[in-house]
């Protein structure tokens, strides 16, 4: 009798802790299992980050490690096949979309910065950058304090734009601000002279200039509205077990061969579907930074 009681809680034991396990997910990855699938947010015009192929499909920098993240999630869960669903996002919607959950991942050009750490969370840096203006040559903009009184763009819902807002506040520059929906629009309207500089991430700005009609017409400034900023793809807030997976998938690339090659691969080589090549070679401060792996919004920390 004891043996057979014995297998019978053994038995009973197995029965309830397949339900337990399966109740220990929690969130995003809950989400995922469930419904064998995730949602990634792309860009249509952030090169080389994210942005549309001649076939339509979102590709990039960003979206190679969003997919190493997939990858990662995938094993975690122990799934055969995980489905990957894409997302379109503009810099107005990204977060929004995010914290709704309409998608689990923004794979973009999005500034870590202390402010959005209230709203979603980051994984670690994936690229560091600085809010610099593009002009033509012809324009002889040689300084910030050159734009006194003209029309500046920026992209809406970007901290280039409030960046921007706030130097016109403080230096008393009289610019009159235009607002863009995406960056594709913003730079078009330097290109058409609608404005006389767009205010944007530096290598974006580099990446638009490449693969304008006249790449020689323009001129990226010296002058910067801002410190290094670090780059993370974004994940939904207070979700720790996502964030734990995400965070471990990041860290592995960076830290390994792989993590320089995917960035080589996208800065220094002549990338779809025209070909440009940014000739960006990694800087010492995000090498610092792959080799130690942070989430951190601080500018300073990564000098």
């Amino acid at each position: 009798m004891k043996r057979n009681a014995m297998i019978g809680y053994t038995l009973a034991a197995a029965l309830c802790a397949g339900p337990a396990m399966a109740q220990e997910l929690t969130g995003t990855l809950k989400n995922i299992k469930q419904t064998g699938a995730i949602t990634l947010g792309f860009r249509d015009s952030s090169i080389p980050f994210s942005y549309l192929d001649d076939n339509q499909k979102p590709i990039g920098y960003a979206m190679d490690i969003c997919y190493k993240i997939v990858d990662a999630v995938k094993k975690e869960l122990k799934l055969d096949k995980l489905e990957v669903k894409l997302n379109p996002v503009t810099s107005s919607t990204r977060i929004p979309l995010l914290a709704n959950g309409t998608i689990d991942l923004e794979c973009g050009s999005t500034t870590n910065n202390v402010e959005r750490q209230k709203q979603i969370s980051y994984t670690n840096t994936h690229f560091l950058t600085a809010s610099r203006y593009v002009s033509k040559k012809a324009s002889k903009i040689g300084s910030i304090d050159d734009l006194k009184g003209k029309s500046v763009v920026s992209t809406s819902g970007t901290t280039n734009i409030k960046q921007l807002t706030e130097a016109n506040a403080e230096r008393k520059l009289g610019i009159n601000i235009i607002p863009a929906k995406d960056h594709a629009e913003a730079f078009l309207m330097v290109e058409t002279d609608r404005a006389v500089a767009f205010v944007m991430d530096d290598i974006l700005l580099a990446s638009l200039v490449a693969g304008s009609k006249a790449p020689g017409d323009y001129v990226i400034s010296k002058d910067a509205f801002s410190k290094p900023e670090p780059y993370g793809i974004m994940l939904r807030k207070d979700d720790p077990a996502f964030k734990k997976v995400v965070d471990a998938a990041t860290a592995a690339l960076y830290t390994s061969s792989e993590g320089q090659k995917i960035y080589d691969k996208w800065f220094t080589q002549k990338i779809p579907p025209k070909g440009l090549n940014l000739n960006a070679p990694i800087s010492a401060e995000l090498k610092n930074q792959f080799a130690k792996p942070s989430d951190s919004p601080d500018p300073d920390s990564y000098k």
